[in-house]
Protein backbone atom coordinates (compact mmCIF):
# COMPACT_ATOMS: atom_id res chain seq x y z
CA UNK A 1 0.00 0.00 0.00
CA UNK A 2 1.56 3.30 -0.59
CA UNK A 3 2.20 6.36 1.58
CA UNK A 4 -0.60 7.98 -0.08
CA UNK A 5 -3.26 5.71 0.27
CA UNK A 6 -2.46 5.59 3.89
CA UNK A 7 -2.19 9.05 4.56
CA UNK A 8 -5.89 9.34 2.93
CA UNK A 9 -7.12 6.62 4.85
CA UNK A 10 -5.69 7.62 8.21
CA UNK A 11 -7.26 11.61 8.05
CA UNK A 12 -10.53 9.76 6.66
CA UNK A 13 -11.09 8.14 9.77
CA UNK A 14 -10.28 11.14 11.47
CA UNK A 15 -12.27 12.84 9.76
CA UNK A 16 -9.89 15.42 8.93
CA UNK A 17 -9.87 15.22 4.75
CA UNK A 18 -11.29 18.77 4.02
CA UNK A 19 -10.71 19.96 7.67
CA UNK A 20 -9.14 23.41 7.65
CA UNK A 21 -9.47 24.26 11.44
CA UNK A 22 -6.08 24.17 13.71
CA UNK A 23 -6.30 20.10 14.07
CA UNK A 24 -5.64 19.65 10.41
CA UNK A 25 -2.86 16.62 10.61
CA UNK A 26 0.71 17.37 8.89
CA UNK A 27 2.70 14.88 7.32
CA UNK A 28 5.15 14.51 10.71
CA UNK A 29 2.79 13.70 12.05
CA UNK A 30 1.39 10.82 10.09
CA UNK A 31 4.81 9.50 9.91
CA UNK A 32 6.06 9.38 13.65
CA UNK A 33 2.37 7.85 14.72
CA UNK A 34 3.00 5.50 11.97
CA UNK A 35 6.25 4.24 12.72
CA UNK A 36 5.05 4.19 16.76
CA UNK A 37 1.68 2.05 15.67
CA UNK A 38 4.29 -0.50 13.79
CA UNK A 39 6.67 -0.59 16.95
CA UNK A 40 3.91 -0.97 19.20
CA UNK A 41 2.04 -3.47 17.72
CA UNK A 42 5.01 -5.75 16.76
CA UNK A 43 5.70 -5.62 20.02
CA UNK A 44 2.15 -6.57 21.06
CA UNK A 45 2.16 -9.72 18.73
CA UNK A 46 5.48 -11.26 19.73
CA UNK A 47 4.80 -10.72 23.24
CA UNK A 48 1.06 -12.16 22.87
CA UNK A 49 -0.59 -9.40 24.46
CA UNK A 50 -3.92 -9.32 22.19
CA UNK A 51 -7.44 -10.21 22.60
CA UNK A 52 -6.60 -13.81 21.95
CA UNK A 53 -3.17 -13.95 23.61
CA UNK A 54 -1.44 -15.72 20.66
CA UNK A 55 2.53 -14.68 20.87
CA UNK A 56 5.39 -15.06 18.72
CA UNK A 57 5.09 -18.04 16.33
CA UNK A 58 1.83 -20.06 18.52
CA UNK A 59 -0.10 -19.67 15.32
CA UNK A 60 -0.20 -19.70 11.47
CA UNK A 61 -1.06 -16.24 11.45
CA UNK A 62 1.47 -15.11 13.76
CA UNK A 63 3.75 -16.94 11.78
CA UNK A 64 2.92 -15.56 8.51
CA UNK A 65 2.61 -12.22 10.15
CA UNK A 66 6.05 -11.57 11.72
CA UNK A 67 7.99 -13.67 9.41
CA UNK A 68 9.17 -10.63 7.33
CA UNK A 69 11.02 -9.33 10.38
CA UNK A 70 12.99 -12.35 11.05
CA UNK A 71 16.87 -12.14 10.55
CA UNK A 72 20.02 -13.73 10.39
CA UNK A 73 23.12 -11.78 11.29
CA UNK A 74 26.71 -13.95 11.42
CA UNK A 75 27.97 -12.98 14.43
CA UNK A 76 31.43 -11.27 15.17
CA UNK A 77 32.63 -13.47 18.32
CA UNK A 78 35.78 -12.30 20.74
CA UNK A 79 37.11 -14.93 22.49
CA UNK A 80 36.59 -14.07 26.39
CA UNK A 81 38.79 -16.66 28.12
CA UNK A 82 35.18 -18.96 29.50
CA UNK A 83 32.71 -17.27 26.93
CA UNK A 84 32.48 -15.67 23.14
CA UNK A 85 31.17 -12.20 22.75
CA UNK A 86 29.50 -10.75 19.81
CA UNK A 87 28.03 -7.37 19.26
CA UNK A 88 24.00 -7.21 18.53
CA UNK A 89 22.97 -5.89 14.91
CA UNK A 90 21.65 -2.56 15.43
CA UNK A 91 18.11 -3.41 14.14
CA UNK A 92 17.70 -5.92 16.90
CA UNK A 93 14.37 -6.10 18.36
CA UNK A 94 13.83 -9.61 20.04
CA UNK A 95 15.89 -12.44 20.70
CA UNK A 96 14.63 -16.36 18.71
CA UNK A 97 18.01 -18.46 18.93
CA UNK A 98 21.65 -18.46 18.38
CA UNK A 99 23.17 -21.39 15.89
CA UNK A 100 26.65 -22.05 16.48
CA UNK A 101 29.50 -24.27 15.64
CA UNK A 102 32.42 -25.77 18.02
CA UNK A 103 34.95 -27.58 17.90
CA UNK A 104 37.64 -29.42 20.17
CA UNK A 105 40.99 -30.78 19.46
CA UNK A 106 39.74 -33.99 19.80
CA UNK A 107 37.14 -33.99 17.75
CA UNK A 108 35.29 -32.19 14.15
CA UNK A 109 33.19 -29.46 14.68
CA UNK A 110 29.52 -29.74 15.80
CA UNK A 111 26.55 -28.08 15.87
CA UNK A 112 25.32 -27.08 19.59
CA UNK A 113 21.98 -26.39 21.25
CA UNK A 114 21.81 -22.87 22.92
CA UNK A 115 19.91 -21.77 25.51
CA UNK A 116 18.77 -18.45 26.56
CA UNK A 117 19.74 -17.53 29.91
CA UNK A 118 19.26 -15.47 32.55
CA UNK A 119 22.73 -13.07 33.51
CA UNK A 120 21.28 -13.19 37.28
CA UNK A 121 22.08 -17.26 37.06
CA UNK A 122 25.25 -17.34 35.39
CA UNK A 123 27.38 -18.20 37.90
CA UNK A 124 24.71 -21.25 39.25
CA UNK A 125 24.36 -22.37 35.43
CA UNK A 126 28.29 -22.70 34.95
CA UNK A 127 28.67 -24.68 38.26
CA UNK A 128 25.68 -27.25 37.80
CA UNK A 129 27.32 -30.35 36.18
CA UNK A 130 23.60 -30.87 34.22
CA UNK A 131 23.18 -27.06 33.02
CA UNK A 132 27.15 -26.35 32.02
CA UNK A 133 28.46 -26.37 28.57
CA UNK A 134 29.25 -29.58 27.34
CA UNK A 135 30.44 -30.16 24.34
CA UNK A 136 29.83 -34.00 25.00
CA UNK A 137 26.10 -33.14 25.06
CA UNK A 138 26.13 -30.35 22.52
CA UNK A 139 24.52 -27.97 24.41
CA UNK A 140 25.45 -24.58 26.02
CA UNK A 141 23.73 -21.22 26.79
CA UNK A 142 23.91 -17.38 25.97
CA UNK A 143 22.91 -14.22 28.32
CA UNK A 144 22.49 -10.89 26.90
CA UNK A 145 24.12 -8.32 28.36
CA UNK A 146 24.94 -4.67 27.71
CA UNK A 147 24.05 -5.17 23.69
CA UNK A 148 26.34 -8.32 23.21
CA UNK A 149 25.51 -11.81 23.02
CA UNK A 150 27.58 -13.64 25.61
CA UNK A 151 27.78 -17.87 24.25
CA UNK A 152 29.69 -19.54 27.23
CA UNK A 153 32.16 -22.56 26.78
CA UNK A 154 33.26 -23.04 30.40
CA UNK A 155 36.49 -23.15 28.53
CA UNK A 156 35.56 -26.70 27.20
CA UNK A 157 35.60 -26.04 23.77
CA UNK A 158 35.84 -23.00 21.27
CA UNK A 159 33.13 -21.64 18.50
CA UNK A 160 34.11 -21.68 14.78
CA UNK A 161 31.01 -19.58 13.66
CA UNK A 162 27.64 -17.80 15.72
CA UNK A 163 24.71 -16.83 13.42
CA UNK A 164 22.30 -15.29 15.53
CA UNK A 165 18.19 -15.28 14.41
CA UNK A 166 16.05 -12.66 15.76
CA UNK A 167 13.35 -10.33 15.09
CA UNK A 168 14.87 -7.08 13.33
CA UNK A 169 13.07 -3.28 14.33
CA UNK A 170 10.01 -2.49 11.32
CA UNK A 171 11.22 -0.41 8.36
CA UNK A 172 10.30 3.24 9.56
CA UNK A 173 7.70 5.11 6.48
CA UNK A 174 8.89 8.32 5.25
CA UNK A 175 6.84 10.40 3.08
CA UNK A 176 8.94 12.65 0.42
CA UNK A 177 9.58 15.91 1.16
CA UNK A 178 8.07 15.79 5.22
CA UNK A 179 9.77 17.95 7.40
CA UNK A 180 10.76 16.79 10.24
CA UNK A 181 10.09 19.29 13.27
CA UNK A 182 12.63 17.19 15.65
CA UNK A 183 15.70 17.48 13.11
CA UNK A 184 14.71 20.07 11.00
CA UNK A 185 15.48 17.66 7.62
CA UNK A 186 13.08 17.17 4.43
CA UNK A 187 12.93 13.76 3.42
CA UNK A 188 14.41 13.30 0.47
CA UNK A 189 12.86 9.54 -0.68
CA UNK A 190 9.90 7.93 0.06
CA UNK A 191 10.07 4.77 2.31
CA UNK A 192 6.97 2.32 1.87
CA UNK A 193 5.30 0.32 4.38
CA UNK A 194 7.10 -3.47 4.43
CA UNK A 195 3.75 -4.88 5.83
CA UNK A 196 1.29 -7.12 3.72
CA UNK A 197 -1.80 -4.72 2.90
CA UNK A 198 -4.37 -6.42 5.63
CA UNK A 199 -1.60 -5.50 8.10
CA UNK A 200 -1.25 -2.17 7.05
CA UNK A 201 -4.98 -1.80 7.62
CA UNK A 202 -4.72 -2.80 11.24
CA UNK A 203 -1.28 -0.73 11.54
CA UNK A 204 -3.93 2.70 10.29
CA UNK A 205 -6.44 1.86 12.82
CA UNK A 206 -3.53 2.06 15.54
CA UNK A 207 -2.31 4.86 14.29
CA UNK A 208 -5.84 6.44 14.32
CA UNK A 209 -5.73 5.61 17.59
CA UNK A 210 -2.49 7.53 18.49
CA UNK A 211 -3.46 10.92 16.62
CA UNK A 212 -7.42 10.70 18.22
CA UNK A 213 -5.54 10.82 21.70
CA UNK A 214 -3.14 13.38 20.61
CA UNK A 215 -5.82 15.91 19.49
CA UNK A 216 -7.94 14.64 21.94
CA UNK A 217 -10.69 13.05 19.67
CA UNK A 218 -12.32 10.27 21.98
CA UNK A 219 -14.87 8.71 19.57
CA UNK A 220 -12.20 7.69 16.76
CA UNK A 221 -9.93 7.18 19.73
CA UNK A 222 -11.85 4.55 21.01
CA UNK A 223 -13.12 3.10 17.38
CA UNK A 224 -9.12 2.75 16.52
CA UNK A 225 -8.05 1.25 19.44
CA UNK A 226 -11.29 -1.28 19.28
CA UNK A 227 -10.64 -2.28 15.36
CA UNK A 228 -7.34 -2.35 15.70
CA UNK A 229 -7.39 -4.97 18.61
CA UNK A 230 -10.37 -6.94 16.96
CA UNK A 231 -8.46 -7.49 14.34
CA UNK A 232 -5.04 -8.74 15.17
Amino acid sequence: MLNSTITIKIKQRLNKLDSQDYDNIECWQIVEAFNKAQVEWVRRQLHGINVVKEGDEQTTRRKDDLQILLQTYSLNIADKDYYYSGLLPDNYLQWKRVDIFAKKDCCDKRPMMVYLAEEANLRELLRDKSKQPSFEWGETFATLKGGNVNVYTNDEFDIEAADLIYYRQPIKIQILNCVDPYTNVQTTQEVQCEFKDDIIEVLIDETVSILAGDIESINQFSRGTETAERNN
